[in-house]
C-alpha cells in the first residue's frame, strides 16, 4: 500500500539505484541519504548534490530501536518524580530565566548606543522651504561639515562637503527686499544666485566661480551678493517676479528700479563671468540713471480767452523766436563761407601736431617664450583690446611687466607705433601701468586678474 515502509528488498534496491548516480560513494552514505529523506531516492540525490556531507554532520545519527525504547522509559521516570517548574508554582521571579534549560543557551546581545555622526547633530545642507530666506548663520555655524578640514577625524564626506561650502563671506544674510535696499544705499548692483541642490551646476558653481578668488574680490568690491534656493518662500518669490524656470541662476538687478540688467542659466566659468560684468565696473547704478536721457514734459497749451480761432501766445513767442533764429543764420552764413576752407586747414595742422607720428617704431623689449612648470612660478594675465577682443598669457613672477607691451604690440593695429597704456578694471582699486615702470608682475600684483588695453 502508499505509504507503508518499503521491504528490505526495495530498500536495498533504492541504494543500489543511488550508487549508481552518485558514484563513488559508500552503501552506508546511500544509506543516510535515503533514512533522511524516508527512502525517496529523489529527495535523498537532490539533498545530497546540495548540501552534500554537511547535511550528513547536521544530523545525528539515528538510534536503535532498543535505545529508543529506554530513553522514552527514562523521560517518563524523570517526569514523574520530578518537582513541578517554578513557572507551574506562580514564581514570577523564576519564569523565563531559563532555570534547567541546557547550557548552550547563549546570552542575550548587549545592548549598544552609537552616533552616526560626531557628538553633534548632522548638519542640515539646505534648510526648510518654508522659511522666509536661508539662515546662513546656522549653516555657517557647522563647521563638523562645511569647515572639516579642521577636524582630524573628518572623513571623505565632510571633504567633499567642504569643497562645495556655499560662499558664506560673500553673501548678504537678509530677504531680497533687504539685499535690494543695502545695494541701493551703497550704490552696487545687486548679483543674485538662485540654487537648486538637485541640479549639480549649483554645486559647481559654489566649488568653481564663487569660490574663484578674482571672482570673490570682485563682487567684495562692487556688488551686493544674495544666494537663495529657489524653492523657499523668497527663491520661488523671485523666480515668479524674474520668470526664472531654469535652475541655478544668476541675475544682475538694478537696485533702483529692481530691473534685470543681465541674467545666465546654468554653470557659468569664472573667466566669462568677469568678462560679462566689466561694463557695469566703471559706473554704479546712480552714475547708470543720471548718465540716461531724461524724458521732457509734455507741454499742455491753454486756449486764449479768444477761443479757438486764435493762436496761443506761447505759439506766437516760439515762431517769432524761430524766425529771428533763421534770420541770424542767413546773415552769418556769408560771412563765414570765405573762412571756412582756412578754418578746415588750421584745425587739420593742429590735429597733425597733436596726433603722435606713426613712422617711428616703438622700442619693445624682446619677448621670451611662454614659460611652463608649477603655477607658484607662473602669473597669467587677460588683455581686453580695444576691440573687445582678449587675449592671455604666463608669464614669470620675476619678469617685468615691460612684456606686456611687446606682448601686445603685435596683436592691435599700429600697436608698434603707437604708444598705449594699461589699466585695471576695479573701481576703488584701479592702477595705470606706465611702460616707464621697472616693476615685476609680483610687485604690480597682476597674478590671475584681467587689465584693459588703453591708447596713450
Amino acid at each position: 500500500m502508499a505509504g507503508d515502509p518499503p521491504t528490505a528488498a526495495e530498500k536495498e534496491a533504492l541504494v543500489s539505484s543511488f550508487l549508481e548516480i552518485a558514484s563513488g560513494q559508500t552503501p552506508e552514505t546511500a544509506t543516510q541519504f535515503l533514512q533522511m529523506t524516508s527512502w525517496h531516492l529523489e529527495e535523498a540525490l537532490q539533498l545530497f548534490y546540495i548540501d552534500g556531507e554537511s547535511a550528513l554532520a547536521a544530523r545525528p545519527p539515528a538510534p536503535s530501536a532498543a535505545a529508543a525504547v529506554a530513553a522514552a522509559a527514562g523521560v517518563e521516570e524523570a517526569l514523574r518524580f520530578a518537582p513541578p517548574p517554578a513557572a507551574a508554582l506562580g514564581d514570577p521571579m523564576m519564569h523565563g530565566l531559563g532555570v534547567g534549560e541546557d547550557d548552550d543557551v547563549r546570552a542575550p546581545l548587549p545592548v549598544r548606543r552609537e552616533t552616526l555622526y560626531g557628538d553633534g547633530p548632522v548638519s542640515v545642507l539646505r534648510p526648510n522651504a518654508t522659511v522666509a530666506f536661508r539662515n546662513f548663520e546656522q549653516e555657517a555655524r557647522q563647521s563638523a561639515v562645511w569647515d572639516s578640514d579642521q577636524n582630524a577625524t573628518s572623513s571623505s564626506r565632510d571633504n567633499l562637503a567642504s569643497l562645495y561650502r556655499p560662499p558664506f563671506s560673500l553673501m548678504f544674510n537678509g530677504p531680497f527686499d533687504k539685499a535690494k535696499l543695502e545695494a541701493s544705499c551703497l550704490d552696487k548692483w545687486l548679483l543674485i544666485n538662485l540654487q537648486s541642490t538637485d541640479e549639480f551646476s549649483s554645486h559647481m558653481l559654489n566649488r568653481d566661480t564663487w569660490g574663484n578668488e578674482a571672482v570673490a574680490q570682485l563682487i567684495r568690491s562692487n556688488f551686493i551678493f544674495w544666494q537663495v534656493y529657489h524653492d523657499s518662500s523668497e527663491g520661488r518669490k523671485v523666480c515668479t517676479y524674474y520668470n526664472l524656470v531654469s535652475m541655478p541662476a544668476i541675475l544682475l538687478i538694478d537696485p533702483i528700479t529692481g530691473q534685470k540688467m543681465r541674467g545666465w542659466n546654468g554653470m557659468v566659468h569664472p573667466d566669462r563671468l568677469l568678462e560679462d560684468l566689466l561694463p557695469y565696473l566703471d559706473k554704479g547704478p546712480k552714475e547708470h540713471h543720471a548718465a540716461q536721457p531724461q524724458k521732457r514734459p509734455r507741454k499742455v497749451d491753454q486756449e486764449t480767452p479768444m477761443g479757438k480761432q486764435g493762436k496761443t501766445a506761447v505759439e506766437d513767442e516760439d515762431e517769432e523766436l524761430a524766425r529771428a533764429v533763421a534770420a541770424s543764420l542767413e546773415e552769418s552764413k556769408e560771412v563765414t563761407e570765405g573762412s571756412d576752407a582756412t578754418d578746415d586747414m588750421a584745425e587739420a595742422e593742429a590735429e597733425e601736431e597733436n596726433e603722435p607720428s606713426l613712422n617711428i617704431k616703438l622700442d619693445y623689449p624682446p619677448l621670451p617664450e611662454e614659460p611652463t612648470g608649477s603655477r607658484d612660478l607662473l602669473c597669467r594675465v587677460a588683455i581686453r583690446l580695444p576691440n573687445n577682443q582678449r587675449i592671455q598669457r604666463n608669464f614669470l613672477y620675476t619678469d617685468p611687466i615691460k612684456l606686456l607691451w611687446s606682448f601686445c604690440a603685435p596683436q592691435v593695429e599700429d600697436g608698434e607705433k603707437r604708444p598705449f597704456h594699461f589699466v585695471q578694471p576695479i573701481p576703488r582699486a584701479s592702477m595705470k601701468l606706465e611702460f616707464a615702470s621697472d616693476a615685476t608682475f609680483k610687485e604690480a600684483g597682476l597674478a590671475n586678474s584681467m587689465i584693459n588695453l588703453l591708447w596713450d
